[in-house]
């Protein structure tokens, strides 16, 4: 596949992702906004935090590493597919593993919460393991999905998951309330359950098809999908299990890193379980954007930099043409991200007590929510940027980098856990978002570094993607001092006729930010386009 039709592939992956990610969060949000009118903050905190921190480790130490080294290099055409799928089946073993120990940390060593307060603590625990197992079942079929760009597969299988789950949800809310954490853990079931049952019923019909063997599938059977070893060949291929050993390692700390501050909150008790519901929900808010658009795009093109390159090679010893190309992609790359960030910054810090009085009414503004989402409307233009950092460099890095970059990871991730702890004693819970900024703009030094020295021998010069126009700046700057003087004459504690006339202080403030990215932006503008024809086609 040459990496026109990488680039082709991932861009409408992304599209999709896009697509899917919108629908998730915006599912989400009227679930959380339905659910907060029948269930107490402090069982939504329980939910939001604890027990998917249990879910959220199990999978991700079972499946990260397993992902990315599967993913990597062109797994199809220079790995067996054969031992690459028993390679994959080595992760439910893993996630039982997982879910054993991490059930008896949730259950012996943690606080448990008031029965009272939050009925079924123990039964849920167990079922929140017990789903992430569960999805670990379709693990090898969601590897050969995304490294065959079946893009449509993800979409339909992860919807029709959530719709079942939001479904679930609000019939057990709303008859049987008293139920408590028994009414997400079976939603959860559902979910997973659903995900498994959509990737199977799909192979199932897919293989030995005419679809498949005209597309030069390399699996023919059912059969095939279960570990068995190949004549003639080792039952897996150890260079791809060394490297997943490498990013296995690197897991554990990106795994602190990525939900450091749910740590803190459920080991050290720095927050009640009604504050921790609180920020969960301020935090779900502020990160909407990021996962409906950054991180759709981070995954897809990790799969894009990471065909197009040769792991651990230099630019010089690589195919020009492809080096053009993805450095062209990151420059657009970051330039985009950049933007989008930029505004969400701006815009985040005008909007965010009228956002939540909307969402959730006093309950959520009154007190620290619209300071909380404030900052983390600033911590969004971090995650954006590093997203695409980090892409680039974990699709880059040899064997031997990974493993150097998990020293890195260490101290980073010792470094988030004290931040976490001091500044949260210092500032309450803005101190998460704190840590979390100052972390995350090592981590994009680093990159940065990386990305420099890997481009530095060449005549591409990707990170001027981080440059924006002074005229952008300027207007940014603009837009958010009137927004701001909007939101202390206008907003929040007056009228819906006040809140509407700040509103469209800001549509119009929006509108000259968008006519200067078009005026300025010229490039990525092109970029956009070339990816939507992509997409379409």
């Amino acid at each position: 596949m040459s990496s026109e039709d990488v680039l082709k592939n991932a861009s409408r992956l992304a599209s999709y992702n896009v697509l899917l990610q919108v629908m998730f969060r915006v599912l989400t949000f009227l679930l959380n906004a339905f659910t907060l009118r029948f269930v107490s903050k402090e069982l939504i905190g329980v939910v939001n935090v604890r027990l998917t921190l249990l879910y959220s480790t199990l999978v991700f130490l079972s499946r990260e590493a397993f992902r990315r080294a599967c993913l990597s290099g062109g797994s199809g055409t220079n790995h067996s597919w054969r031992q690459v799928i028993n390679l994959l089946w080595l992760t439910l073993p893993l996630g039982v593993l997982w879910a054993s120990l991490l059930v008896c940390v949730w259950l012996w060593l943690l606080e448990v919460p008031d029965p009272q307060t939050v009925p079924y603590y123990g039964p849920a625990v167990v079922l929140f393991a017990l789903s992430g197992v569960q999805e670990l079942l379709a693990e090898p079929l969601w590897v050969l999905a995304q490294a065959h760009m079946f893009v449509r597969l993800k979409v339909v299988a992860e919807s029709l998951a959530m719709i079942a789950k939001c479904s679930v949800t609000v019939a057990l809310v709303v008859s049987a309330p008293e139920w408590g954490l028994f009414i997400f853990s079976a939603a959860h079931l559902v979910y997973t359950g659903f995900l498994v049952l959509c990737y199977g019923v799909y192979f199932i019909r897919f293989l030995g098809s005419k679809e498949a063997e005209k597309s030069s599938f390399p699996l023919s059977c059912v059969g095939d999908l279960l570990p068995c070893r190949a004549e003639g060949e080792a039952l897996v291929d150890w260079t791809l299990a060394r490297l997943t050993w490498s990013f296995f390692k690197q897991s554990f700390l990106k795994q602190i890193l990525t939900e450091g501050e749910r740590y803190v909150m459920t080991f050290l008790n720095v927050l009640s379980f009604g504050d921790q519901g609180v920020y969960d929900i301020v935090n779900n808010l502020g990160s909407m954007v990021a996962r409906f658009i950054f991180l759709p795009i981070e995954e897809s093109f990790y799969i894009f930099f990471a065909k197009v390159l040769e792991r651990g090679r230099d630019v010089r010893s690589q195919k020009q043409e492809d080096i053009a190309i993805a450095a062209d992609v990151l420059e657009c790359l970051l330039k985009l991200v950049l933007v989008i960030g930029l505004i969400i910054t701006v815009f985040g810090y005008a909007f965010s007590h009228l956002a939540l009085d909307i969402y959730g009414g006093s309950l959520l503004s009154s007190g620290a929510g619209p300071t909380l989402l404030r900052c983390y409307s600033s911590y969004v233009l971090l995650l954006a940027v590093n997203g695409i950092t980090e892409c680039f460099v974990f699709a880059a890095m040899s064997q031997k980098e990974v493993d150097k970059y998990n020293l890195v990871m260490l101290a980073l991730s010792v470094s988030f856990l004290l931040l976490s702890y001091w500044l949260t004693w210092w500032a309450g819970a803005v101190g998460f978002i704190l840590a979390n900024c100052l972390n995350m703009g090592l981590r994009i030094l680093h990159s940065l570094l990386y990305i420099h020295r890997y481009f530095q021998s060449s005549q591409w010069k990707p990170l001027r993607g981080l440059l924006p126009s002074p005229l952008l700046l300027l207007v940014l700057a603009v837009s958010g001092g009137v927004t701001s003087v909007s939101e202390s004459v206008f907003c929040c504690d007056s009228g819906w006729l006040l809140r509407m006339v700040h509103i469209g202080v800001g549509a119009v403030s929006l509108l000259c930010v968008v006519v200067a990215v078009l005026l300025t932006e010229s490039r990525m503008i092109q970029f956009l386009d070339v990816q939507e024809e992509h997409s379409n086609g």
